[in-house]
């Protein structure tokens, strides 16, 4: 049986287990926070967004999650500058054209602020901008794509929080936390 792993990544921490290219100054990686052979990403998570991500030992699991190709759904917790109307929310619902071509139609919402753990370091606060929280669901997993797409509508993330992916969640994990999880979801 594959063993999967559920870890609530924390900002600044690399996704990967080794810092290659950066001896003179390393930074924190997954062996910070777990020491279990031979389990590696699904996926990946920039070392500026917290949130889920999943590790298995099992190289089709790692793919069957990661994988454009099956379009897992992944649930983000976005903080953004400024306050986007249903225009710009449409245009995210809709998929949004970036340099490397359109995105796949998003599920998108304003929500209330999630009840969360603060951020280390905290998130600019500027008196003169207000921000707010969306909840942007994607079944792709491009480079930055989060970020680009709100950049794309004129809203700028300032904190990015992967909360989901399939029927994966991080609730009850806390920032460095992991977890055994099951292969199988229900969904």
């Amino acid at each position: 049986m594959a063993r999967l792993i559920a870890f609530n990544k924390p900002y600044g921490v690399l996704s990967q287990f080794t810092d290659k290219g950066n001896a003179d100054s390393p930074r924190a990686t997954l062996s910070d926070h777990i020491d279990l052979p031979g389990v590696y990403p699904a996926g990946r998570l920039d070392r500026d967004s917290e949130g889920l991500l999943l590790l298995t030992d099992h190289g089709k699991l790692q793919a069957r999650i990661s994988s454009p190709r099956f379009k897992t759904e992944k649930t983000y917790l976005v903080q953004v500058e400024g306050l986007p109307d249903d225009a710009a929310l449409e245009a995210l619902r809709n998929g949004v054209t970036l340099k490397d071509g359109p995105t796949r139609p998003a599920r998108a919402r304003r929500i209330d602020p999630p009840d969360i753990w603060p951020r280390n370091p905290p998130v600019r606060y500027r008196k003169s901008v207000p921000d707010c929280w969306i909840e942007l669901t994607i079944t792709e997993g491009r480079n930055r794509q989060v970020r680009r797409m709100t950049a794309h509508v004129g809203h700028p993330t300032l904190r990015l929080i992967r909360w989901r992916i399939g029927g994966w969640s991080l609730d009850g994990l806390a920032p460095g936390d992991w977890r055994d999880i099951a292969e199988n979801p229900r969904r």
